[in-house]
Order: C-alpha cells, then sequence, then structure tokens
C-alpha cells in the first residue's frame, strides 16, 4: 500500500486548506484511514480519522467544528478539509492507513504512512 499526501500550503489565518492522500494497493477491509501533525519541536499528534466502510469520524477537540475528513471509495483517495485555519494548526501533515479498528488516536496502530505535506499559516 502506498499513500501520497498532497494539498499543503501556506495559508493566513482564517483561510482554508484541502489535503488530499491518494492510496494505491489498498485491501479490502475496514480499517481507520487518518491525519496526523506534527509541528516543529513536538510529538506527532492525531487530527482526524475515518473508518473506510462506514464512513465513521473521529476528531481531535481543537479541530472539531473546523475540519472535515472525507473519502472518495471510487478514487481510493481521503481529504482533511481544513477551514477557520489558526496559526497552532502550522505543522507537517501526515496521512496513515490500515489503522486498527477500535484505536483510532494511535499512531502505532496506523500500517501505512504518507510522506507529509507543510502546511504554514501566517497571522
Amino acid at each position: 500500500v502506498q499513500l501520497r499526501a498532497f494539498g499543503g500550503g501556506l495559508q493566513q489565518v482564517g483561510g482554508s486548506l484541502r489535503l488530499s492522500c491518494a492510496t494505491s494497493g489498498r485491501t479490502f477491509s475496514n480499517y481507520y484511514v487518518g491525519w496526523f501533525r506534527q509541528a516543529p519541536g513536538k510529538e506527532r499528534e492525531f487530527v482526524a480519522a475515518l473508518t473506510w466502510i462506514g464512513g465513521i469520524t473521529h476528531y481531535e477537540d481543537s479541530v472539531k467544528g473546523r475540519f472535515t475528513i472525507s473519502r472518495d471509495n471510487a478514487n481510493n483517495t481521503f481529504y482533511l478539509q481544513m477551514n477557520s485555519l489558526k496559526p497552532e494548526d502550522t505543522a507537517v501533515y501526515y496521512c496513515a492507513s490500515n489503522g486498527r479498528i477500535g484505536l483510532p488516536r494511535v499512531p502505532s496502530e496506523y500500517e501505512y504512512w504518507g510522506q507529509g505535506t507543510l502546511v504554514t499559516v501566517s497571522s
């Protein structure tokens, strides 16, 4: 399975960005796909997750109401729509796949990772 994340960039406070994660070679079973982020000097943290079958979502508290995770089953791609961006959203964003059901927030439970895409929010 390969994941490719793209869509990051520079945005002003209050702006929006949409990240995409294109997947290939995935297995057809239920699991989480998710987004994590890592700011300079900080540990990787959970942002959002989605079950590939059923579409159940989970969000980190600071992004609830601003970020939306979604998927396109036909194209094996999932997304992170980020609205009302804040400076604290600045980080490298990673997409992940094959997360074990029941543990959406734990990075080690995801089997495959994309290369990361940088999001910078300027004030």
